[in-house]
């Protein structure tokens, strides 16, 4: 479902190479697991599309979700936020789903 997302939604006309490594990670959390082991704050949350962990964004303190990208290469993640409905692939700088 979210690979046919992405080649539907991409204004270039197609989804990049990672979109391969997309699977069917189910929902995401409603928390930050990293933020919860620290004492951290988050602003919005982020689904790993490779691993579906759930992490926080960039505009929170602790940037959970693209700290798990570096550790693991995992590359696309989506939006947790209800009422959002983007991808983004870290390594092409991507974003799918959303005017930019």
């Amino acid at each position: 479902m979210i690979k046919d997302d992405l080649t539907a939604t991409d204004p270039a006309g197609g989804a990049c190479d990672h979109a391969a490594l997309v699977r069917d990670v189910g929902a995401p959390l409603d928390v930050c697991s990293s933020c919860l082991e620290v004492g951290g704050r988050w602003e919005h949350l982020r689904q790993c599309l490779t691993c579906g962990r759930t992490g926080c964004c960039n505009l929170s303190p602790n940037r959970h979700a693209t700290a798990h990208f570096v550790e693991t290469g995992h590359p696309m993640i989506r939006s947790a936020e209800p009422g959002e409905a983007w991808l983004w692939c870290y390594p092409d700088d991507r974003l799918y789903g959303a005017e930019r």
